[in-house]
């Protein structure tokens, strides 16, 4: 994402007061009103979120002015007057209006999808919006590849097998000092919520016999062995319209523009269809780069 921020072009402002500036790197300096309008045209592109956290802002504005220290030292050394640079420069600026004329045409009206249009598609497209069963699961981990199986891992698992049967035993400081899986041990083996299908088959056949915060016998897959604890189960379920009508709204906008998109230029091209030279297109493929060297 942040490489796209660095290929805009950016006008130097006069001086302002040191109220308005949200950066500053070397003598170039950043008002607050341009990095609050290239939020607002990046987010209508959707090259940022919305709703960019201070942490996003703070490497976008960090990465605005690198942008632009960068560009200053280009045109310090003059290199965009160079006819190669100069050409390519032309070529993004000319698709870089294609590209924004384009959007201007596809856009649907304001007023897109109205309520009735977004009931209609939740109503007809309610199967795909079901979220599958689902787990709340932590696990500790034995690392014991099937070629690899020893003394020494039946008695490390024998030792886990006893911690957590004793009384008042606790999952998580157990994982945390003796699963092997380095992802989840140090927050105590947790795995956070699993749809059923993103656990391995032998794991979810176990889970219905599991009450909550039961721990399961140690599982083997080709890995190791899996101890698992059900902290919390989810049955599956559709969500309503209201809560997903942003989502659902923004899928059918981004649609409908590229369904006028494809229209627009469908039209365009049936008024003004393209010739080609096939005489001089068999020239241009004597100077493609991948044609040999003499």
């Amino acid at each position: 994402m942040l490489a796209k921020f660095l290929t805009i072009c950016l006008i130097f402002t006069a001086s302002v007061r040191a109220s308005e500036i949200v950066g500053k790197i070397a003598d170039i300096e950043l008002t607050t009103e341009e990095a609050k309008g290239l939020v607002l045209t990046l987010g209508e592109t959707g090259e940022v979120p919305a709703d960019l956290s201070p942490e996003a802002l703070d490497r976008f504005v960090r990465a605005l002015l690198v942008q632009r220290l960068v560009l200053h030292e280009a045109e310090t050394a003059k290199h965009g007057d160079t006819p190669d640079v100069a050409a390519r420069i032309l070529r993004a600026q000319q698709a870089a209006l294609a590209e924004s004329y384009l959007q201007s045409v596809s856009a649907p009206p304001a007023n897109f999808p109205t309520e009735t249009e977004l009931s209609e598609a939740y109503e007809t497209n309610k199967a795909a919006f079901l979220i599958p069963k689902s787990w709340h699961l932590a696990q500790i981990f034995i690392s014991a590849p099937s070629a690899s199986e020893n003394e020494e891992t039946e008695k490390r698992l024998e030792s886990i097998i006893k911690q957590l049967a004793e009384p008042n035993a606790d999952f998580s400081s157990i994982a945390r000092v003796s699963s092997d899986d380095r992802n989840s041990s140090a927050s105590g083996g947790d795995l956070g919520w699993l749809q059923e299908n993103m656990i391995q088959p032998a794991i979810r056949e176990a889970l219905p016999a599991l009450k909550l915060n039961g721990i399961s016998k140690p599982i083997r897959l080709e890995d190791g062995y899996h101890i698992i604890r059900l902290i919390d189960a989810k049955e599956a379920s559709t969500p309503t319209l209201d809560q997903i009508k942003p989502q659902l709204k923004a899928r059918l906008r981004a649609q409908k523009a590229q369904q006028n998109r494809q229209e627009w230029l469908t039209a365009l091209l049936e008024k003004n269809p393209p010739a080609i030279n096939g005489i001089e297109l068999l020239k241009l493929k004597e100077t493609s780069p991948d044609k040999p060297t003499p």
